[in-house]
């Protein structure tokens, strides 16, 4: 079982990479996407390790079919934590 500060450092982890990778898009991406997270889903991009589907939802209506690019980068970005299974299955569920 995991222990709860690996998780804490994995759902930092996560936050840090979808920041970095939607602020070189734009900081209005970044900001866009988390105003409607919150919005639509009462979350904040942390909250994104627990509930990617709340993440690949709000990536697919902002960007459309251009999110598979961005879904590429998350990835890139966690790569060498993917072992996680939260981030293995973030990056799954945002990535169908």
């Amino acid at each position: 079982m995991m222990t709860f500060q690996k998780r804490d450092v994995m759902k930092a982890l996560t936050s840090i990479a979808i920041q970095k990778v939607l602020n070189d898009i734009s900081a209005p991406a970044f900001e866009k996407v988390s105003k409607k997270l919150q919005k639509e889903y009462k979350c904040y991009i942390p909250d994104c390790y627990d509930h990617p589907e709340y993440l690949e939802s709000v990536l697919k209506s902002i960007f459309g079919n251009a999110y598979t690019a961005i879904v590429e980068q998350i990835r890139i970005e966690l790569e060498e934590h993917a072992e996680d299974n939260g981030i293995n299955l973030l990056i799954k569920t945002i990535a169908r």
